[in-house]
């Protein structure tokens, strides 16, 4: 997180305002600057972070240096919090994807990350004894990411983050044939050594191979969730799964899922009056 705002400021913002004082920036000049960013065209997610950063650094200066005002207030947000649209595959899309993926480490990644809903963070810090096949269970308790060449491992994003996905057995199988080809692999051992950036490059050759439409690596989980949503369960399970911290976490990315249920429930209530 450091790195990507950092990363943010560096190139998107300093360079524009590095010869002017915090104090001399007016609401015109951040206007300006916005109307910059909205020609590069990037999406409007990435527009609203990067504004978002910006205003950040006036708020502190607001309540720690005695800043009259933030300017950023003044002149308006740009971009949109969440993306028009939510990309996912549907069971039959991601079974055609997997056909089209050769290699086992990555056909066993993409069967986990799509039958668990696990963060690719999550998938890639699993360790041997993280999984508990006897009783179809495996528990999230890290994640790992690739900073300047090295792995770190950390805590899960949230606190309700560290949690236990229960498994069906069919994927029980899968991962026990996997974990067997890993010789002598040792109880704290990864299962997993490659890259995110590695699944990346595997995802898009797949979806090249199999035509199905493209989505990033992280859609796979609200594939999962949407496959949940398709099959009935509520938000509150499916935030306890997901590792959300907050239900309106759940509520605010999948809702739009949920209007055709909406219909099933009237014509429920429909039956139960009949049935009185």
């Amino acid at each position: 997180t450091i790195k990507n705002k950092r990363y943010m400021f560096d190139l998107k913002i300093a360079p524009y305002f590095k010869n002017k004082k915090i104090s001399e920036i007016k609401t015109s000049d951040i206007r300006m600057w916005q109307n910059e960013l909205i020609k590069k065209g990037y999406a409007p997610t990435y527009l609203k972070s990067i504004n978002n950063q910006l205003s950040a650094i006036f708020n502190y200066a607001v309540r720690y240096y005695d800043l009259k005002d933030n300017p950023c207030r003044k002149a308006g947000s740009i971009g949109k919090s969440k993306a028009d649209e939510m990309n996912f595959w549907t069971k039959q899309e991601f079974k055609t994807f997997l056909e089209s993926i050769e290699k086992t480490e990555a056909r066993m990644a993409f069967l986990i990350l799509y039958w668990t809903g696990m963060r690719i963070g999550e998938l890639l810090a699993l360790t041997f004894e993280d999984i508990d096949l006897k009783n179809r269970k495996i528990s999230i308790t890290k994640s790992c990411q690739r900073i300047d060449g090295e792995d770190i491992i950390t805590p899960p994003k949230t606190e309700k983050g560290k949690r236990v996905i229960t498994i069906p057995p069919f994927l029980v199988n899968e991962i026990t044939k996997y974990c067997n080809k890993l010789y002598g692999i040792m109880p704290n051992e990864r299962i997993f050594r490659f890259t995110k950036s590695y699944m990346e490059h595997e995802m898009v050759r797949g979806i090249k191979a199999s035509g199905v439409q493209r989505i990033r690596l992280h859609d796979l989980r609200h594939s999962h969730a949407s496959l949940l949503v398709e099959m009935g369960f509520q938000l509150l399970e499916i935030a306890e799964r997901l590792g959300h911290e907050k239900i309106e976490t759940t509520l605010n990315t999948y809702s739009h899922l949920y209007p055709n249920k909406q219909m099933q429930l009237a014509d429920r209530l429909e039956l139960e009056n009949q049935e009185d």
